[in-house]
Order: C-alpha cells, then sequence, then structure tokens
C-alpha cells in the first residue's frame, strides 16, 4: 500500500522525508490545488491560488514550504500570515506533520497566549512561524523575531484578512521580509480589488491557479445542522440515527483514524456499520461495498477519497460527523444522496468553533443550511417504543431468559414488577450512566441577556482600568472566533467591565472562542449578561 501511495504523489518529485509523512498523514493523492500549486512552489515563484479553506490548500503550500527550508538552520525562514489564532494553530499542526521526517518545526504565535511562552519558543529556535498578523508585528516591533533569513511568506485567507481589517498589518509585515529571493504566496478565496493591489505591489510575475467551484445541483437533498460538543459528538449521532429511520447512510469522517474509531463506537452502541477508507485492499473495498449495497450494513463510515466514484442509488442519509474542511468537499458527499430522483437528507454534526466552515458552504450552495435541534431522549423514546415493544415481545417468545429470571426474582422482593422492567429498559437505551446525567449540565443559556432582538448580551471582567477600547473588542472577538467585526452590536465599556452584544446564531461561539483567554496580558470571564 505505501507503494502506491509514494506512487500517487510521485510524479510531485518529493523528498522521501516528505512522502513518507504525507503518507503517514493518511494523503492518498493530490487534490486538485496540490497538484497544480506544489510544482510552481517547489521553483519558487510567487503564486496566487484562489480556493478555500480546507487541508489541501494548506498541504499545497506547506509541503513545498518543508520541502525548501534548511533543516539544520535554526532560524525562521518561511512565515505564514492566518486570520484568526485557530487556523494558526491548525495550520502549524499539519506543516508540523508534514515535516517530521525532515525535523522542520513550525511554531504557532497569535494574541490570547502568553507572550512571554512565545518568545521562548521563538528562542529556542524553528524554522515556520504561523501567526495571526497583530501577534506577528508585536513580536516584530519587540525584536523578538527576525526576518532576515526569510525567503517565503505565506498569505492565508486573505479576504478573510481585509475583512477583519489587517491589510495595513500585512503590509507592515511584506515590508520587513527582504526581498531578495523572497517567494510570496496568497490564497483567497475572493478577489476584491485590496487583495489585487497587494498582489501588485508585493508579489513579482505571480502565476495564479483557481480551483473550480462545484455548483450543488440537487435540490432534492433536505440540509440540515445540528450544534453538539466535540467529547458528547458520538453520543449526539446516536440520536440522530434513532430518531432518522435512516436506510441506509454514509456517514463522512475527516481522517482514517476518525473512521476506525467511530465504527467501534457505533458497533458498540449495536449499529451496523462498516468502514471505508484508503488503508483496504480493492478486495476488502468490494466485500464493504458488496453488504452495504445488500443491506447487510445499514451505516457506512468513509474518508472522502474513499468515497469519490461511489454510486450507490438507495442512499437516504449523508451525515457529515466532521465538518469537510473545504466546501468542494462538503457538495461531494452530499450529492452521495437524492440519486435518481429520489429525495435524501444531508446532516452536519457542528461545534461552535465550527461555525465559519459551516458559513462558508453556504456562500459556495448559496442558500442556508437549517439549523435543528437535537432530538431529546423523550422524542427517541417515542419513536422506539414500538420498536422496543415488539422486540421484547419477540425475546419473550423465544423463552431464552432462564439467566435474567434469577435476577428478576431477587429485584422484586424489594420492588414492584414495573419499576424493575422500566430500569431494564432504561438501561437498554440509555447505558450504564444514564443514572446520574444530566442532559442540561453543558448547556449555556442565553434566553433574557438584556439584548436587542436577535442579539446576544455577553458580559466580560475587563474594563476602562485595563485601558480596553471598542476597537480592541472587535478585533479580539475578530481573530479569536472568526465572526466578522462589523457584525458585532453595542460595547459598552465600564471601568472593571464591559458588555457586547453578538448575534445569537454565533454567541455559543464566542463564548467558547473567548471565556478564559487572553487580552492585554489577562485571562478574562466571558459569560452571557443578567437581563438589565
Amino acid at each position: 500500500m505505501m507503494v502506491e501511495r509514494l506512487h500517487a504523489f510521485g510524479n510531485l518529485k518529493l523528498g522521501k522525508q516528505v512522502i513518507q509523512a504525507i503518507a503517514e498523514m493518511g494523503f492518498e493523492e493530490p487534490s486538485p490545488i496540490q497538484k497544480e500549486a506544489i510544482p510552481l512552489a517547489l521553483e519558487g515563484l510567487d503564486l496566487i491560488g484562489q480556493a478555500q479553506t480546507g487541508t489541501g490548500k494548506t498541504a499545497a503550500f506547506g509541503i513545498p514550504i518543508v520541502e525548501r527550508v534548511n533543516a539544520k538552520f535554526q532560524a525562521v525562514q518561511a512565515i505564514i500570515v492566518t486570520p484568526t489564532r485557530e487556523l494558526a494553530v491548525q495550520v502549524s499542526e499539519e506543516i508540523g506533520k508534514i515535516g517530521k521526517y525532515r525535523h522542520v518545526k513550525a511554531l504557532a504565535i497569535y494574541g490570547g497566549q502568553s507572550i512571554d511562552r512565545q518568545i521562548r519558543a521563538l528562542r529556542f529556535g524553528c524554522q515556520i512561524v504561523v501567526g495571526t498578523p497583530g501577534r506577528l508585528l508585536d513580536h516584530l516591533n519587540r525584536g523578538t523575531l527576525s526576518l532576515k533569513y526569510v525567503k517565503m511568506v505565506v498569505l492565508d485567507e486573505a479576504d478573510e484578512m481585509l475583512d477583519m481589517g489587517f491589510i495595513e498589518d500585512i503590509e507592515n509585515i511584506l515590508k520587513r521580509v527582504p526581498t531578495e529571493e523572497r517567494q510570496v504566496m496568497l490564497f483567497s478565496a475572493t478577489m476584491p480589488p485590496e487583495i489585487r493591489r497587494l498582489a501588485k505591489n508585493y508579489m513579482k510575475d505571480p502565476k495564479s491557479i483557481a480551483v473550480s467551484r462545484d455548483e450543488l445541483t440537487v435540490p432534492l437533498i433536505e440540509q440540515v445542522f445540528y450544534e453538539t460538543r466535540e467529547k458528547v459528538k458520538v453520543d449526539a449521532l446516536a440520536r440522530i440515527i434513532d430518531m432518522g429511520e435512516i436506510g441506509q447512510g454514509i456517514i463522512f469522517c475527516r481522517t482514517k483514524r476518525g473512521v476506525d474509531e467511530l465504527v467501534a463506537a457505533l458497533e458498540a452502541r449495536g449499529y451496523l456499520a462498516d468502514a471505508l477508507h484508503g488503508d483496504l485492499s480493492q478486495q476488502q473495498r468490494d466485500r464493504v461495498m458488496k453488504r452495504f449495497r445488500d443491506g447487510k450494513t445499514e451505516i457506512l463510515v468513509a474518508t472522502d477519497v474513499a468515497a469519490r466514484g461511489l454510486d450507490i442509488d438507495n442512499v437516504t442519509h449523508v451525515i457529515n460527523f466532521d465538518i469537510p474542511q473545504d466546501p468542494e468537499s462538503y457538495v461531494h458527499r452530499i450529492g452521495r444522496t437524492g440519486r435518481a430522483g429520489r429525495k435524501g437528507i444531508a446532516i452536519t454534526l457542528i461545534t461552535p468553533r465550527e461555525y465559519r466552515q459551516l458559513r462558508q458552504i453556504e456562500q459556495l450552495i448559496k442558500a442556508r443550511i437549517r439549523r435543528q435541534e437535537l432530538p431529546s431522549l423523550e422524542d427517541i423514546s417515542e419513536r422506539q417504543a414500538e420498536n422496543l415493544k415488539n422486540q421484547l415481545v419477540k425475546l419473550i417468545q423465544s423463552n431464552r431468559l432462564a439467566t435474567y429470571r434469577s435476577i428478576v426474582s431477587s429485584l422484586l422482593e424489594d420492588y414492584d414488577s414495573t419499576d424493575v422492567a422500566a430500569a431494564a429498559l432504561k438501561y437498554a437505551v440509555e447505558g450504564v450512566d444514564s443514572a446520574d446525567r444530566n442532559d442540561e449540565d453543558d448547556e449555556v443559556s442565553f434566553t433574557n441577556t438584556g439584548a436587542s432582538p436577535g442579539m446576544v448580551r455577553l458580559f466580560m471582567n475587563i474594563g476602562r482600568l485595563q485601558q480596553i477600547r471598542p476597537q480592541d473588542i472587535v478585533r479580539w472577538i475578530a481573530e479569536e472566533s472568526g465572526i466578522p467585526g462589523n457584525i458585532i452590536g453595542m460595547i459598552n465599556i465600564y471601568d472593571k467591565f464591559t458588555f457586547v452584544e453578538v448575534p445569537s446564531e454565533h454567541a455559543s461561539r464566542v463564548l467558547s472562542c473567548m471565556h478564559q483567554n487572553m487580552i492585554k496580558g489577562r485571562k478574562v470571564n466571558v459569560e452571557p449578561a443578567k437581563a438589565r
């Protein structure tokens, strides 16, 4: 299998260590943008890539950077500028994986993290720095980051940085990078005039590549999303499956490991699930597909690459267990249902931090994806009641209950027979920790925060005494949570605290990104405000 994978990336002429690392990461073949960008980037040419967010794009500039830096030289040789801390972390982690065997180190630097820790890490040495514009400038002004040996600069999601008001900061950074042998790569989903101006002033004869966008041609697909939290994602999925009467469904995960873990979790809960990913031989793949086509498996859990070219007519549901990294993948994924004029349902699970990716998908498909509340256990119980009754009747008629009769007899000495039966049923449906679980424990209430209609008012324990200005709050929220600054509402700053209004659909995301985060060197508590 390893040999095939090397061959798939082989026409890109990459070093053995990089090939080994990307094979381990599960890259099975280059995506369209990687095919086009990597050869040009390896030649040191300036590049403008019009492409959406996604691992495809990160590897398109990450692979050539890792190939081109000098691994033995402990100085910063490449900088990557990103709009948000979240993307900075994501990009540096991915580049770290690509550079694993070349021993190339990437470091993420962003606001909200202790600057001293970053200064120590920079002193320790790394070849690639990934950061948000504000924090990069901060280090440049302090003299803790030197661009003297930088040969490569990447501006990632340039249009997003423009929307957040970072364009001046970016120019400031570019002016400090030596122009001799400098390579600039700019990636942007759209090309507004400001971005074109930036390219004209700071790039030399840039080569343009655009990844064609697939239009959505499946009007019969109903699209919904559910918000959940990472640690209860599998339970949320189980509820959706139970409620949805899924005939046959394909569930997408981002990685092969994710696929295997989810299949194990689903099987443990009694679902008939099979894995489909690039590590399977053709023979295993055929066997999995035959079981699915014959209806012996109800759920296929797959990666994007493995599901390419699947042609199955009777898929009723496509579920994105992990939101796809780039919007085009979403279109490919959901196109697996609604075949041959049948109706299909596409369901996406997202955590509060993933709203930004959801919005990008909506922009591509030019439609809103409907939010639905997760089914409660009561909803599912109603749906399952009939089902359970039928199964119980079958078990009673089978008359193979001797082992359990003795347990029940001893319980009946102390408890009512209906209660014993109900407890056994609850245990069968909800599992062992259902007795001490409270579903509402982790939910945050945004009702009645005293905000204007459609908004949620948040309280922060930082104010005028810490020299906080409205623009600091806007910039902080935009940089950390990825929502555009222009949709943030009223900001009231007092001596020791601040109130800020954000649109209600973004409230949980802002809260999850900002609470216990750092602004101006201080950890801030953020919570829903009490009514006025």
